[in-house]
């Protein structure tokens, strides 16, 4: 069931959904996603999730673990978000989450209604689409909360510039 978004009332507007991983199609979809917020007056919000399967050690190993893997997110997170300001003027707001991917970026968009588009980009074939849009599809069964636009991997910035 589609939950209610709140993006026609006053004083919301329409989010774009990306997510920061360490694929080469991460970056695709970023900027896209950036694009298309700029061009529609929307915002953009940047998810990095840390897995948090590693962090089960003992002696407070695993809380050393568990603050530098959020110091990278907030690091991956800020490179993205500089860039997207440089490039299209517009600020992210970036968010880091702890746990399974695909259950996060679903937790989000179930919190925060005024998140409307989930932006992902295919990975370049070789391995099928890529991992996250796998687990979407997967996950899902086809059945998400809000449209899914997945970039092909390869497009230019010219590209996308175009497409958004």
């Amino acid at each position: 069931m589609v939950s209610q978004r709140s993006i026609r009332e006053e004083g919301h507007r329409r989010k774009f959904l990306a997510v920061i991983d360490d694929t080469p199609e991460c970056a695709t979809a970023v900027a896209y996603a950036a694009r298309r917020a700029r061009s529609t007056g929307g915002a953009l919000v940047l998810l990095y999730v840390v897995k948090n399967a590693d962090f089960q050690q003992w002696l407070g190993v695993g809380d050393i673990m568990r603050a530098e893997a959020h110091e990278t997110a907030r690091t991956e997170l800020g490179k993205h978000a500089n860039r997207i300001r440089d490039t299209h003027n517009i600020d992210a707001e970036c968010v880091v989450r702890e746990g399974v991917a695909r259950d996060e970026i679903r937790a989000l968009i179930d919190e925060d209604r005024d998140i409307a588009i989930l932006v992902l980009a295919s990975g370049d074939g070789k391995d099928g689409p890529g991992p996250l849009v796998q687990s979407i599809a997967a996950a899902t069964g086809g059945a998400f909360p809000i449209p899914v636009t997945v970039v092909p991997f390869g497009l230019t910035d010219a590209e996308i510039e175009q497409l958004a």
